[in-house]
């Protein structure tokens, strides 16, 4: 009788075993990826079938498979892989000089103006371009910054405006003290500066984006590095569908190549 009991429970646990080695095609969430947000592993296989599958186990989701079905049907599961799958290094006045231009632009306009910044990721890019503008003397209340991005975490985080030494590592001392509170560990944003971004979770390939409306400048910068070459020509398009004057062009990355 114990026996019986004994081998029951080692095929069950066996059972679960088999179950859980489940994650051996990853292309079918690749594939899956590509298509909701345009960013693509073909080169990154390997490394995304180690974060798919750690992401899985944290979840007690036993295969790719059934990840697949879950996210299908569960909005708060496919925004937790998004986020988990998505990154957001920056710091701010990273590439200056085109945020520099900018702010001639939009001083010589002599105008309001409203100015996409896709991805915004934590911020530091959308907020760089507020205090480079305050600062080239353009007035507080002739211009508005959409920052948008996919991954949510990023936006709470960008919100929040609480940075550390490297992601100001850029700036001046002057402009950390005139815009920035310092608590010890962390710079915190002032909220003259907050105010100017409205932050939204979007995609850019979701028919809903264009809701946004038209924008003077647009600003999408390190985000095409991660499409292949057919996504970056489709984003490109959107992008500079958004824009108010098809004459102003779209301040991509330097990396950004079509």
């Amino acid at each position: 009788m114990f026996s019986f009991f004994k081998k029951k429970s080692v095929e069950t646990e066996e059972s679960k075993a088999e179950i859980s080695q489940d994650y051996s095609n990853v292309l079918q969430v690749a594939e899956y990826f590509k298509n909701e947000t345009g960013v693509t592993f073909d080169k990154q296989i390997s490394i995304l079938t180690n974060k798919v599958t750690t992401f899985c186990k944290q979840r007690e989701i036993h295969s790719f498979t059934t990840l697949m079905q879950i996210i299908e049907k569960d909005k708060q599961i496919k925004q937790e892989l998004i986020d988990y799958l998505t990154t957001n290094e920056t710091f701010f006045y990273r590439e200056f000089n085109q945020i520099d231009a900018l702010s001639k632009l939009v001083k010589k306009s002599n105008k309001h103006v409203d100015i996409l910044c896709a991805p915004s990721a934590t911020g530091e890019e959308p907020y760089s371009i507020a205090i480079a503008l305050l600062e080239a003397g353009v007035s507080a209340g002739s211009f508005n910054i959409t920052g948008i991005d996919i991954n949510s975490d990023a936006l709470t985080k960008a919100k929040e405006a609480i940075y550390r030494e490297r992601n100001v590592r850029n700036l001046t001392p002057e402009i950390i003290n005139k815009y920035f509170t310092f608590t010890g560990e962390k710079y915190v944003l002032n909220n003259s500066i907050k105010s100017h971004v409205t932050f939204k979770l979007t995609n850019i390939f979701d028919p809903s984006f264009t809701t946004l409306g038209k924008f003077d400048f647009v600003f999408s910068r390190n985000m095409l590095i991660y499409f292949d070459k057919e996504t970056k020509l489709k984003a490109k398009t959107i992008l500079e569908s958004m824009r108010k004057d098809d004459e102003v062009g779209v301040f991509f990355g330097h990396a950004d190549l079509f």
